[in-house]
């Protein structure tokens, strides 16, 4: 049976601060730069996440494109939008949040969710020109 990769992207908002509080705020500023604003900082975030899987042949989908939305919405989504990363998400508290951190967690939480269908790859967008991939490697 044919092996076919579906995807679905969404899009939040949140905040962050970018740190390490084991470097000096000297080091921290100097490493950081503009993300290591002590007053936070914004994103518009996309989450792009690429699903795999056999073509099932009743109904033509690997895997239905609005059930991705589901999972992904309930295990990261609905708990980062419009949230500040570092103070009010319990499972990155202590994570320094710089994009490829969350990628990472993001991937954490859904792969399991997303079973049978195997997640291949997301890619979490912080601006137009930058982002970050994971194949859970």
């Amino acid at each position: 049976m044919a092996q076919v990769t579906v995807w679905r992207r969404l899009r939040f908002n949140a905040a962050h601060r970018v740190h390490n509080p084991a470097l000096s705020e000297a080091e921290n500023k100097r490493l950081f730069g503009k993300c290591n604003n002590p007053n936070w900082h914004g994103h518009n975030y996309e989450l792009e996440v690429a699903v795999k899987g056999e073509i099932d042949p009743v109904i033509g989908y690997v895997i239905d494109l609005s059930t991705i939305k589901e999972i992904v919405e309930r295990e990261v989504i609905d708990q980062v939008d419009h949230m500040n990363v570092n103070l009010d998400v319990p499972w990155l508290s202590g994570v320094n949040p710089t994009t490829e951190n969350l990628v990472v967690r993001f991937w954490e939480r859904i792969a399991p969710a997303i079973a049978p269908a195997q997640l291949v790859t997301l890619r979490l967008r912080e601006t137009e020109n930058n982002y970050v991939e994971y194949s859970g490697e």
